[in-house]
């Protein structure tokens, strides 16, 4: 579990903050980071021996072959040996791990020797490189050698967990029962402090969600891919540090092309259970973001890129966190994106929480009571776009088709007002629905944005909240 403490890493980061963002947001960043500590309370449950035993038994009705790729250079002995024992201790046993090693030292070939030699494990497969490619092209080295169905990717200082590539199995099994064949599969994930031998920080995540990977990678690790679509795409190397999140984005264009982004979501599945561990020490990007802030910049230019391959007219700009961006279409994101047919944003009462805006689909408001200058935790997810089940009627703009619907639901024509919205490059205008002829409740309210946006997602439309978009309610 977690030490729930404001420790010297969260200190460093608050200051790397500062530097970039200011004082005004550097203080609501450390202020909620420190709330956060307070309320943390993690431990990650390893599976028992007899869950694993039963999954071992279980596990001869699935068929696929995992290959599981590791980049290696140069990797701590240590790191080294515990990353193959975790995938050694795997209670799904159809898998190979090929380790691409574009180290010159020798230090990783005896490693592995040496856990062949005393194991007979001929499952571990090593592959010296002539050189150092880069991390792309070293992994795309072990991609073109691997035989499995699917390909896993994993670095070669972190753990998955001894149920990983059971789950994935069993989830590939549940997916075709109902017709899909999956082009990826990823898997919750949590931090592992190696210095105080605890798991942290874990990261729950949504299911594929468009907007929401155009934000940020939130899918990230453990991901295995179709290996006929990954040997065809392959990781570029002009977007080393981003290549994972480079290849999510491509797969999913890749899919668009035959199918609509509905069908695009089903083939992307996710397990929602902590199957891998991202060890932090000194030089991992999980304990030191500013080790690799080249990485970021390449995620914004392999987001760029993708809005280019979409036809989408578009700007991409870091937002307050590293790692996550904020998309400003041209002219406006109705205009260029046909299938989004709602835009929200978020409602704020007067004490600056949000009261409204993105909703689940029983009405329930996502982020509330978070305030205003919060991102909703180490996620930043309260800050990011995102598409959502539901979006409140006050602070929302339809495109045209749904203008008959909006009149149907609330007896009114559709007609808009003006709000000024904020930006990572300043203020714009922004027009929303103006609701001031509907008189109700706030249940009657949250009843008419759910008919509208069920509407909306009847008729094959995403439901886009923007959190840059926000109306504070007045009070009566």
């Amino acid at each position: 579990m977690g030490n729930g403490s404001f420790n010297w890493d969260n200190l460093n980061k608050t200051i790397r903050y500062l530097k970039r963002n200011g004082l005004y947001h550097a203080w609501y960043a450390a202020k909620e980071r420190i709330e956060d500590g307070r309320r943390a309370d993690y431990r990650y449950a390893e599976p028992s021996e007899q869950e694993l035993a039963e999954q071992r038994g279980n596990a001869g009705r699935f068929t696929d072959l995992f290959s599981i790729v590791v980049p290696a250079y140069e990797t701590n002995p240590r790191f080294l040996r515990e990353m193959i024992d975790s995938v050694r201790r795997q209670s799904y046993g159809r898998w190979e791990l090929i380790i691409a090693d574009a180290g010159g030292s020798g230090s990783v070939r005896s490693t592995v020797t040496e856990i062949r030699e005393q194991s007979g494990e001929e499952r571990i497969r090593y592959l010296a490189l002539p050189e150092n490619l880069g991390i792309a092209d070293n992994t795309n080295a072990g991609i073109k050698a691997a035989v499995g169905s699917y390909i896993g990717l994993l670095d070669h200082d972190d753990l998955l967990a001894p149920d990983a590539l059971y789950r994935m199995a069993s989830a590939l099994e549940e997916a075709r029962k109902g017709g899909i064949e999956p082009a990826l599969l990823y898997t919750d994930e949590d931090k592992y402090d190696d210095n105080n031998c605890y798991y942290t920080e874990p990261n729950r995540k949504e299911n594929f969600n468009l907007d929401l990977i155009l934000s940020n990678n939130y899918v990230c690790h453990f991901m295995a891919v179709r290996a006929d679509l990954l040997k065809r795409l392959r990781l570029r190397g002009d977007y080393n540090g981003a290549q994972d999140y480079d290849l999510v984005l491509r797969a999913a264009a890749d899919l668009r092309r035959d199918m609509p982004w509905r069908e695009v979501e089903r083939r992307i599945v996710h397990i929602p259970c902590v199957l891998y561990h991202w060890r932090c020490h000194a030089d991992s990007t999980a304990q030191n973001t500013a080790s690799k802030e080249y990485a970021y910049e390449a995620g914004r230019a392999a987001l760029a890129q993708f809005c280019r391959d979409m036809g989408w007219r578009a700007e991409v700009r870091h937002s307050l966190h590293l790692g996550f961006y904020e998309i400003t279409y041209l002219p406006d994101v109705l205009a260029v994106r046909d299938d989004v047919g709602i835009v929200g944003g978020r409602l704020l009462n007067a004490r600056r929480r949000i009261c409204g805006g993105a909703m689940d689909r029983n009405g329930g408001v996502l982020y509330e009571g978070l305030h205003r200058e919060y991102s909703g935790g180490g996620t930043h997810r309260a800050a990011l776009a995102q598409d959502v089940a539901a979006a409140d009627i006050r602070c929302m703009r339809l495109r045209p088709q749904l203008y008959a619907v909006f009149e149907q639901i609330t007896g009114l024509p559709y007609t808009e007002r003006t709000v000024s919205v904020r930006t990572g490059g300043g203020r714009r205008q922004e027009r929303i629905a103006d609701v001031s002829g509907v008189s109700c409740d706030e249940a009657g309210y949250r009843k008419l944005s759910l008919e509208l946006s069920r509407a909306a997602v009847a008729r094959g439309y995403h439901i886009l909240w923007d959190p840059r978009l926000t109306v504070t309610l007045r009070t009566k």
